[in-house]
């Protein structure tokens, strides 16, 4: 997740980006009954396996039946919910960004979920994949130990980048002539060859097929940043190494940045994008049967 000032989030902690009176009570409003609303806790629920109750108290109890949502997850959803009526923190993503991930997520849900970053908008995407496998990466161990204090059911694992935003020009450069890099090879578990590789993952990471991988971090906004280069480049390997059917969905936030554009160009590719909105790129890559040496 970006930093802004001593705010490690999606939420930008500046005086200007918060809504406050009238605007504040609409935003908040309108966010929870989305949320709510997404999961069908009101009159019309928006998952085929939904069930139209009133009240929360009645849908944990509704949802704890065979067949439907376990009790826990209603009261991870009920947190959530709370949580979002309360806060006047307002999110970088806009609404039509989360929009993007969040009509995929209505049809693959309930899915594994991969997020690059942790911020405070992590408890609305685990909600948002009740029954599903939600997992979040972080590189800052503080700022895990913080979001977790508030919300731990949220899963979340510690992971080192060895790059930075200043070197993204000649890592781009070099990978064509580095063959640990390359298309055809295409792995990340161990390779230290290859610097754009996340190769110290834990192995749930590489074990699993994500359906959905949503890249906002790690921060990526000044030289000795890590920037997001590795994490766009080993969300191409996931995808192209993909053991299932069917594809998977990667979505890239700040696409208006240099490094962010000319990554995904490079790896996640332009024929696989499904749409830009606002800075956020949607792309859709089946995985690859064949040894083909080349991402695009």
């Amino acid at each position: 997740m970006e930093t802004t000032g001593n705010t490690k989030s999606h939420f930008s902690p500046d005086p200007k980006r918060r809504l406050l009176g009238e605007r504040a009570a609409v935003f908040l409003f309108g966010g929870t009954l989305f949320l709510a609303v997404y999961l069908g806790i009101t009159g019309t629920p928006l998952f085929c396996n939904s069930r139209q109750q009133s009240g929360l108290s009645s849908q944990v109890q509704a949802f704890s039946t065979e067949g439907s949502y376990s009790a826990e997850t209603m009261l991870q959803l009920n947190t959530a919910i709370v949580h979002y009526a309360t806060s006047l923190q307002v999110p970088l993503l806009s609404r039509e960004e989360i929009q993007v991930a969040v009509d995929v997520l209505k049809a693959k849900s309930p899915c594994n979920f991969l997020i690059f970053g942790l911020g405070h908008d992590s408890l609305m995407w685990a909600s948002l994949n009740p029954g599903g496998t939600t997992l979040f990466l972080e590189e800052e161990p503080k700022w895990v130990d913080k979001i977790l204090k508030d919300a731990p059911h949220l899963r979340a694992h510690v992971i080192k980048y060895r790059t930075k935003v200043s070197e993204a020009d000649d890592l781009l450069k070099e990978y064509p002539n580095q063959p640990e890099c390359s298309a055809q090879k295409a792995f990340l578990r161990g390779n230290e060859r290859c610097k754009l590789a996340l190769n110290m993952l834990q192995e749930e990471v590489y074990n699993q097929d994500w359906d959905l991988i949503l890249i906002d971090g790690p921060i990526g906004f000044f030289p000795e940043a890590p920037g997001r280069m590795s994490a766009i480049y080993s969300a191409a390997v996931m995808a192209r190494n993909r053991k299932g059917s069917g594809a998977t969905h990667v979505f890239v936030h700040n696409l208006d940045r240099k490094e962010e554009k000319t990554y995904t160009e490079t790896f996640l590719c332009n024929k696989n994008r499904v749409k830009i909105v606002g800075k956020l790129g949607h792309f859709e890559i089946p995985p690859v049967a064949d040894s083909n040496p080349h991402f695009c």
